[in-house]
C-alpha cells in the first residue's frame, strides 16, 4: 500500500473513531440526564426531627413504610411496591441515608436509621405501619421493631443482609477489602456504571446484583423487564453514593440482634442461590424471632428471579392477616 493510501486510510479511521467516541459520549449524556429525571419523579423531602427525608407515596389503605435495598433510593422501593397499592395498601418509599436526597448523617448506622424511619411516621402522622426492608434496607427495618414495637404492625424482610453466627454454613463467597475497593469505584462513578450496563451486563447481575444472569435469561420477558428496570434504577449511582458505601460493607459491621425481643408479627424471604448469602442468615433470623414464617427459594438469586409474583401475593397475604 501507497504511503498516501496509508495516511488517507488512517486517517478516516481516526475520524471513524472521534465520531463514534462522540457518539457514544451523547448517549452517555442523555441516558445519565434521563435517569436523573427519573430518580426525582414523584417524591417531596420531608423536614422531620431527625432531619429531610425524601418520600413518595401512592394508595391507599394499609400504611407500608418501603425501605429499599442497596443502589436503591424512593424509587426502587416505589417500584417493588407499587403493585400492591392494587391490594389496599398505602405505600410509603422513602431514601435512607446517603440516597438520592436524603443525606447522610454522622451517625448513618441501621439503629440510627431506624429512629429515622420512626421519625418519618411521626412526621406523616402515622401511629404504626408494616415495614418492608428489602436487601441492605432489611437492617434498620428491623432496627425499627427492636427500637420502636408499638410503631410496628408488622415485619417483612426479603433477602435481607442480616447477622448470623459463624456456626451456620453459609456457600456464599466472602469480598476481600480489594473486591470491596473495586465494587466502591464501580459504584461511584455514574460513567463507569453506565458502561457496564452496555458490555457488562451479565457481570454486572452476578457480582453487584447477586443474581445468575443465566436464571434472568431464561425468565419470562415480564422479569426480564422487572430486573432491567431495577438494574437501570442505579443510575445516577453518584447521586447514591454515599449510601452505597455504606450498604458495601454493612454485613462486615452487623452484629447480633435481639431476635428474641422481637414481637412484631415477621415474614422473612430468600433464595438459597443469593450470591450475597442472605438465605443462611434469614433462615436464622426467622428461627430466632417468635412466631415468625420463613419463606424460602431453592433459586432466584437476590432479586427472587421467578417468584416476584409469589412473594408480592405472600407479602399482601401476611398484610393482611396481620391488620386483622
Amino acid at each position: 500500500m501507497k504511503p498516501r493510501t496509508v495516511l488517507a486510510v488512517t486517517a478516516v479511521c481516526a475520524a471513524a473513531l472521534v465520531a463514534a467516541g462522540v457518539a457514544l459520549r451523547a448517549r452517555y449524556v442523555r441516558d445519565l440526564a434521563l435517569a436523573s429525571a427519573r430518580a426525582a419523579q414523584g417524591s417531596t423531602l420531608i423536614d422531620t426531627r431527625c432531619g429531610p427525608i425524601e418520600v413518595q407515596q401512592a394508595g391507599a389503605g394499609l400504611p407500608l413504610l418501603m425501605v429499599h435495598g442497596s443502589g436503591g433510593g424512593h424509587d426502587q422501593g416505589m417500584a417493588w411496591a407499587r403493585p400492591l397499592v392494587q391490594q389496599g395498601v398505602h405505600v410509603i418509599a422513602m431514601s435512607r441515608f446517603g440516597y438520592l436526597r436524603t443525606p447522610r448523617p454522622a451517625d448513618a448506622s441501621p439503629e440510627a436509621q431506624a429512629d429515622a424511619h420512626a421519625c418519618l411516621l411521626d412526621a406523616l402522622g402515622l401511629p404504626r405501619a408494616a415495614v418492608l426492608g428489602v436487601s441492605a434496607g432489611g437492617a434498620s427495618a428491623l432496627q425499627l421493631a427492636l427500637r420502636h414495637p408499638q410503631r410496628v404492625s408488622a415485619l417483612v424482610l426479603v433477602v435481607p443482609i442480616a447477622w448470623k453466627p459463624g456456626t451456620v454454613a453459609d456457600s456464599a463467597p466472602r469480598l476481600s477489602d480489594d473486591q470491596d475497593a473495586w465494587l466502591l469505584r464501580l459504584l461511584g462513578s455514574d460513567a463507569l456504571f453506565w458502561a457496564a450496563l452496555h458490555v457488562a451486563r451479565a457481570p454486572l447481575l452476578r457480582h453487584v446484583l447477586a443474581t445468575p444472569p443465566e436464571q434472568v435469561a431464561a425468565a419470562s420477558a415480564e422479569e426480564r423487564a422487572r430486573v432491567d428496570e431495577v438494574v437501570e434504577r442505579i443510575l445516577p449511582v453518584s447521586a447514591r453514593a454515599a449510601g452505597l458505601r455504606d450498604d458495601t460493607r454493612l454485613g462486615k459491621r452487623l452484629g447480633p440482634a435481639a431476635l428474641e425481643s422481637v414481637r412484631v408479627p415477621t415474614l422473612v424471604v430468600s433464595a438459597r442461590d443469593d450470591g450475597f448469602g442472605t438465605y443462611a442468615a434469614a433462615q436464622y433470623t426467622a428461627s430466632r424471632i417468635p412466631g415468625a414464617r420463613f419463606l424460602g427459594f431453592e433459586v432466584g438469586g437476590h432479586l427472587l428471579v421467578g417468584h416476584d409474583a409469589a412473594v408480592r401475593a405472600q407479602v399482601v397475604a401476611w398484610l393482611r392477616a396481620t391488620a386483622r
